[in-house]
Parts: C-alpha cells; structure tokens; sequence
C-alpha cells in the first residue's frame, strides 16, 4: 500500500461490522471458569520413588570409566514420558527417568521408579547395572518417614 494514498485498510469480515456470536447464548469468557469448582482433590499417590546408583563400589573404590553415569543415562535416554516432546532435537538429552549428576563430589544417576512401569526391561537392565558392577545404590528417605 502506497502511503500516500487514503485507502481503508481492508480488513477481515468478522472485523468489518460483522459480529460473531457465542455459541447458544453463553459468554465467550467468564471470570471464574467452570473447572475451578471442581477442585480435584489433595493427590493421594505417593510421590515418585527414586534411587541414586552411586559410582563407587561397595568396596570404596571409584567406578570406571570416568563417564559411566553419562553412558548409563544416555542408553536410558529414549525411554520417555508418554506425550513428551519429540522433533527433530527429541534426541538430545536425558530421560526423565534416568539422569546424571554429581552429588556431593560423587558421580551418581538418579532413576525414577515411573521407569519400571514405563519399561520393566529397562529397569531391570539398570538394577542390573548397578548391581554387576557392585555399585552402592541408595533410597533415600522418603518425608514423613
């Protein structure tokens, strides 16, 4: 469009005195909507269990190779929550169920008990991890206990 010229910007129909009208007469919007009175009630599932596969051994001795928790965890890597995000960067980066970290200076991954449900065969290969390679596996307390 040329700025010098005066013409009316063209617009879409709905905006050109034609109006759209609520579906059966009820309000497009509302301040308190519907589903906040039905509070859903106070979750009575316990909170999600974890483990911590520490990389020392029971003997004390700390577990090779160096990035172990980091091969661990990206082997587990595909096993996701059902919905999560996929595209073409789902790849990159760790399950939610079986992530790396550092704790206290001490290597360690972190599996969420959700995994055995998600896939018992993952589970069980690496319950299995930790325990062929000797390695102290920890539970922590749960609040409440």
């Amino acid at each position: 469009m040329d700025v010098t010229t005066r013409e009316a910007p063209r617009v879409a129909p709905q905006q050109n005195g034609v109006t759209i009208r609520p579906a059966a007469g009820r309000p497009l919007w509302v301040d308190h909507p519907p589903w906040a009175a039905h509070r859903a009630s106070p979750m009575t599932s316990p909170p999600p269990h974890k483990l911590f596969i520490q990389g020392v051994t029971r003997e004390g001795k700390s577990f090779r190779p160096s990035d172990w928790a980091e091969r661990l965890a990206g082997a587990m890597s595909s096993f996701r929550p059902e919905g999560s995000a996929g595209g073409i960067a789902s790849f990159i980066g760790y399950s939610p169920y079986c992530v790396p970290r550092v704790i206290d200076g001490v290597k360690c991954v972190i599996v969420d008990e959700a995994l055995r449900g998600v896939e018992p065969m993952a589970w069980d290969f690496v319950m299995h991890f930790a325990r062929d390679n000797d390695l102290v596996v920890i539970e922590p307390d749960m609040p409440g206990d």
